[in-house]
């Protein structure tokens, strides 16, 4: 069993084998404060923070009947006491937590959490009723500001899908283009599906354009700088000069909603064909704005 999932039993046995859904990311979000290394991260959803990852670790652990959804409570079934398995300093974290949160109601941790950490509650649909005016304003001024016209680039190597999203949100990013042939991954939350579903969760709109992508098969054998800088230069031969349609739909996204980002698998830019697709829209004759890798 993945450590990660442990942390979330441990967590539901030391709160008496139960938590509302709402509640239980909240107080997990608090826990990973406590961890120099939190085994989940979060993202600003309708009530707050939530961990996609997290949702997706308790439908698995349900279909093995370790946990249980009842209306909106999550149960441990599993018998096993997990506690005594986490290193000494996670046991420690889930004291505290324990015992600074245990006797909060639903409704006083979204208010402590939503007042802690602002930024985590921009895209609440409840904040409102939740806060007074005064407070309700801090969650307003967390909101990301900047709406200067910007093209992005990221990559989703290295990093979780709660970890991706934050980068999109800190930059205020409207659109996500996912420029990959094949939107697939073995990592969770990047499959065409889940990205999506998780861009719409956000409030960031989603578009896969797979004519701007290369084919798996022309991806292999990639063991030097030098590899990908032919194949980058096949791409910009052959692909880029036969896209322009898709090319200028990515021009007009970028005019109307003034800051896009494309995307694919790859950390370092260099190693990566959207850097040469970012190139090649700067060069159309209506791009007058910067590109920014992040």
């Amino acid at each position: 069993m993945y450590y990660r999932r442990k942390i979330l039993l441990a967590l539901l046995e030391a709160f008496d084998n139960k938590l509302d859904k709402i509640s239980l990311q909240k107080l997990l979000m608090l826990l990973g404060k406590q961890q120099v290394k939190p085994e989940y991260h979060f993202v600003p959803y309708k009530y707050g923070c939530y961990s996609f990852q997290a949702s997706a670790d308790l439908k698995t652990m349900a279909k093995y009947s370790q946990v249980e959804l009842k209306g909106n409570i999550w149960f441990k079934i599993d018998k096993t006491n997990y506690l005594p398995d986490l290193k000494e300093k996670d046991r420690q974290a889930i004291r505290c937590v324990k015992l600074q949160y245990g006797n909060m109601s639903g409704d006083e941790l979204i208010h402590l959490t939503y007042l802690k950490y602002p930024q985590l509650a921009i895209n609440s649909i409840i904040a409102k009723d939740k806060l007074s005016k005064t407070e309700y304003q801090r969650i307003v001024d967390a909101r990301p500001k900047s709406d200067e016209t910007i093209l992005f680039t990221i990559g989703y190597e290295g990093i979780s899908l709660e970890e991706y999203l934050n980068k999109l949100i800190a930059h205020n990013i409207k659109v996500l283009c996912d420029v990959r042939k094949n939107p697939l991954s073995m990592k969770f939350g990047f499959s065409k599906s889940q990205l999506q579903n998780a861009c719409t969760g956000v409030g960031i709109e989603y578009h896969h354009i797979p004519q701007l992508g290369i084919d798996s098969d022309k991806r292999q054998e990639l063991n030097s700088q030098a590899d990908y800088d032919r194949l980058f230069s096949l791409y910009r031969n052959d692909t880029l000069t036969n896209t322009l349609e898709y090319q200028e739909t990515i021009i007009q996204l970028l005019i109307e909603k003034k800051r896009i980002a494309l995307t694919c698998f790859e950390a370092n830019i260099c190693q990566c064909h959207r850097k040469h697709l970012a190139e090649a829209l700067t060069r159309h004759p209506s791009f007058k704005y910067e590109l920014m890798h992040i």
